[in-house]
């Protein structure tokens, strides 16, 4: 197991269950959800950083020997890339605790509230379809960092003998 896809799936679940609680502002109060969001940017750009040979080897081989899985992956990524800067310079433009914490004052402007509220919406979706997508290198890694690559046993139901 590297060190590398050990640092890389870490910072992932934690990046995905603060994107969990960042989802839900009335769950953890708007102050946490601002500050929250802002931290989020900067392990997004971490795990950028980190898989930034990936996005390059793709890039270069993207229309010449790809392969579709590859370029569904690509564009998705992309999507959820777009989406996530929607998604928070709409929250910059609508906040009530980060902004006016750093002595800012924006207009009030409810098509930021709406582009807020659909890219929220759309990254569920995106997040959803990227984790699926990666499904099998979760559960791989997951098994090398915290079982040391044994297998997992399947749960005893006590439904075997009913068939």
């Amino acid at each position: 197991m590297s060190s590398s896809n050990r640092t890389k799936l870490l910072l992932d679940i934690g990046t995905f269950l603060a994107f969990l609680v960042a989802m839900d502002p009335r769950f953890s109060g708007i102050a946490i959800h601002e500050w929250l969001t802002i931290a989020l940017a900067a392990t997004i750009i971490v795990h950028l950083l980190l898989n930034w040979g990936w996005i390059v080897n793709v890039t270069k081989r993207l229309f010449v020997k790809s392969t579709n899985g590859a370029r569904v992956n690509y564009v998705l990524n992309w999507l959820l890339f777009v989406d996530g800067i929607l998604l928070m310079l709409s929250g910059i433009m609508i906040s009530e605790a980060v902004v006016p914490t750093l002595g800012l004052t924006l207009p009030t402007n409810f098509t930021w509230l709406g582009l807020h509220e659909v890219s929220a919406n759309l990254s569920l979706l995106i997040m959803g379809l990227h984790i699926a997508l990666h499904w099998n290198w979760i559960v791989t890694t997951a098994r090398r960092v915290f079982l040391g690559g044994r297998p997992v046993k399947p749960i005893a139901l006590g439904l075997e003998n009913e068939a």
